[in-house]
């Protein structure tokens, strides 16, 4: 049985003829008959008396008719409901982002977000990586806001922008000689890097090429937090590998180097599920970012992408 199929039975009720019923339905009238056949041999019951002039529906076809009617009435709200979804901005809206992103993202992103959609209500958590993927497929949180890929089969990925990695340095370090910096350069001994469970420090170690084994310079500190990490290197403890929002304003600082082109950066990126269809709050969001964040931020040209 199929919606097609209920509204053939209720055109054909309404005009009593075939051939009508079919022009009606921009379909052949062989067809329409074959579909109308399919059903009540579906249905086991005739819901049409082909022997009378003009063709009447049987008793039990007229309560087929009736319901067939209900269903497509019900079929239509559910398709109108599923619009609106898609097209309101409005409600509570539950948000996962990394820690290192939490801090240097959400101070430009939520006056603006907040200012244009005021009927939007947003919860944010910092969660890790595996915590917001959990938390998005159990419907703990809606949306989540990290670097990406992930290749999760029940996660879309919406990319936003691409986040230099940049050297985080202490002064007098024989780096700042340097004005661009290649990865092969790196002491792997030497880089402080966050504790385990953050994207951002595997995506470190990848582009230094140290091993999880190896320890930091004459001391282990497990740390969650870019800031701690950087006034360790203020104070001349090792360097770090800091994303560009987090010294958004130190760019000019001595502390501060770029890598040469193709540059390490990662992929920002809104993570929902399959199943979420709220697509205007997903596009209104892409679109606060990326009007708050660096233009160049935006582009992905001579690039390169760090997985994790």
């Amino acid at each position: 049985m199929t919606l097609q199929q209920l509204e053939y039975i209720i055109t054909l009720d309404e005009h009593r003829h075939f051939v009508k019923a079919a022009e009606h339905c921009f379909v052949s009238q062989p067809n329409l008959t074959m579909q109308i056949q399919k059903l009540e041999d579906e249905l086991g019951v005739r819901i049409f008396d082909r022997d009378k002039k003009p063709i009447q529906p049987t008793e039990i076809g007229q309560e087929i008719i009736l319901r067939a009617r209900q269903i497509l009435r019900e079929a239509r709200q559910l398709k109108e409901f599923v619009k609106y979804e898609k097209d309101t901005i409005e409600g509570e809206l539950k948000i996962g982002i990394i820690p290192t992103l939490a801090p240097y993202l959400l101070p430009q992103f939520l006056p603006v977000f907040m200012k244009n959609y005021p009927q939007v209500h947003l919860k944010i958590q910092e969660l890790q990586t595996a915590q917001i993927v959990s938390h998005i497929e159990n419907g703990i949180i809606d949306l989540g806001l990290l670097s990406t890929p992930l290749r999760e089969s029940a996660i879309r990925e919406l990319p936003v922008f691409y986040e230099p990695f940049l050297l985080y340095l202490p002064e007098n370090h024989r780096f700042l000689q340097e004005k661009l910096l290649l990865a092969e350069d790196l002491d792997p001994r030497e880089v402080l890097v966050l504790d385990e469970g953050h994207c951002f420090r595997e995506q470190a170690l990848a582009i230094c090429n140290r091993s999880q084994q190896e320890s930091s310079i004459g001391f282990d500190y497990q740390s969650g937090s870019i800031e701690a990490l950087k006034n360790l290197v203020r104070n001349g403890v090792g360097y770090t590998l800091v994303p560009e929002l987090s010294v958004i304003n130190e760019l000019s600082s001595p502390h501060v180097r770029r890598f040469a082109q193709p540059e390490p950066v990662r992929e920002v990126s809104i993570v929902v599920h399959n199943s979420f269809i709220k697509e205007s709050v997903i596009h209104r969001i892409q679109e606060t970012i990326r009007a708050v964040i660096p233009v160049r931020l935006l582009e992905r040209k001579a690039v390169v992408e760090v997985g994790w």
